[in-house]
């Protein structure tokens, strides 16, 4: 699986260790940086990844930044992204089977390096669960602030 990360300044160094071992399970790695300790805006590299996303240069993405907050939500402004936040193995693997997760968000200044990894394998064995989930998932593709529901 082709797999693009990006990080801002605060994640640099949890973005280069995913990067390592998601080479070393196999999969082809798209770094879209940042890689350096130089500060640097979250919001361009969230864009760049919901980018590589979008346009299927990547099958999924990770999003990091010192809290992965900002990051999320730089990369859910593009409708064909769907980044869940997580710190931990269920909620990466329920953004998968309820909501089609695309991306992940995690945040270099509360998660450690072996949680990360756990959620990271968690959001990429995980599949769509499909059924009840479908039309959830296709109102988010299609947002329409007049519905409502009761």
């Amino acid at each position: 699986m082709r797999i693009a990360l990006a990080a801002d300044h605060a994640a640099v160094d949890l973005k280069t260790m995913l990067a390592d071992w998601l080479r070393d399970q196999g999969h082809d790695v798209l770094d879209l940086g940042t890689n350096g300790p130089d500060r640097v805006d979250y919001p361009d590299f969230g864009y760049r990844l919901a980018e590589a996303v979008a346009s299927g240069r990547a099958e999924r993405g990770v999003a990091l930044c010192g809290s992965g907050i900002g990051i999320s939500m730089a990369v859910n402004r593009h409708p064909a992204c769907r980044c869940a936040l997580v710190s931990e193995p269920y909620s990466a693997a329920l953004a998968r089977e309820h909501n089609d997760a695309n991306v992940i968000a995690m945040g270099a200044r509360l998660i450690g390096p072996d949680m990360a990894v756990a959620c990271l394998k968690s959001f990429l064995s995980g599949q769509f669960g499909e059924g009840r989930h479908t039309g959830r998932v296709a109102k988010l593709n299609a947002p329409s602030f007049e519905r409502t529901s009761a």
